[in-house]
């Protein structure tokens, strides 16, 4: 096999990696904003957001503390991150939550969840170090049965919500959103 050969097949497998974390469409039809991963607006149906709230186990990690916490967060605007720490956009996506996090941490709630099963290799220390080795510092959670996902109806990953004070859903988006689209949401939810 020549050089370029092994590059394409190389690049096909990398893009295939992301075609996995991405999932399938989006859509629906309601009041809610909602963003594709090209930023193509589009929107939810109420039922999208299932049995919210729902209340996650937390782990004990850098800014997080074992325990619990119901998502959305009651009265205050909420961020959530869903993710897996074999997903290469959602390493990504941490630089921006991390930014906002630093601007809005105070007055709206940040957490992230994984729904990855431990066992087969994967164990909480190696959520734990994902999380260190990627600057987390507000509260991650784990929901290895995947209620959250089903509950705002996610289609891969990374998939972010932002919900209002009120526990409503004010944007979703499936795949890397932008730093400036995420910031907007927030200040659209507070």
């Amino acid at each position: 096999m020549n050089r370029r050969d092994l590059l394409g097949v190389l690049a096909g497998a990398g893009l295939t990696g992301l075609a996995g974390c991405l999932g399938g469409e989006t859509g629906g039809s309601s009041s809610e904003a909602t963003t594709d991963e090209s930023g193509t607006a589009s929107s939810a149906t109420p039922s999208d957001t299932g049995d919210l709230p729902l209340v996650v186990d937390t782990i004990e990690a850098q800014g997080s503390s074992v325990g619990a916490m119901q998502i959305p967060v009651d009265g205050t605007p909420t961020v959530l991150d869903l993710f897996a720490t074999w997903c290469a956009p959602c390493v990504a996506q941490m630089e921006s939550l991390r930014a906002l996090h630093t601007e809005f941490g105070d007055d709206v709630a940040f957490v992230s969840v994984t729904n990855e099963r431990l066992g087969g290799g994967l164990t909480m220390d190696d959520i734990r170090d994902w999380w260190a080795d990627n600057d987390g510092n507000w509260t991650v959670g784990h929901d290895p049965e995947s209620r959250l996902m089903r509950a705002v109806r996610a289609s891969g990953l990374p998939y972010l919500v932002v919900f209002d004070g009120d526990g409503e859903v004010t944007w979703t988006h499936r795949g890397l959103a932008s730093e400036p689209n995420l910031r907007e949401a927030i200040e659209d939810a507070r």
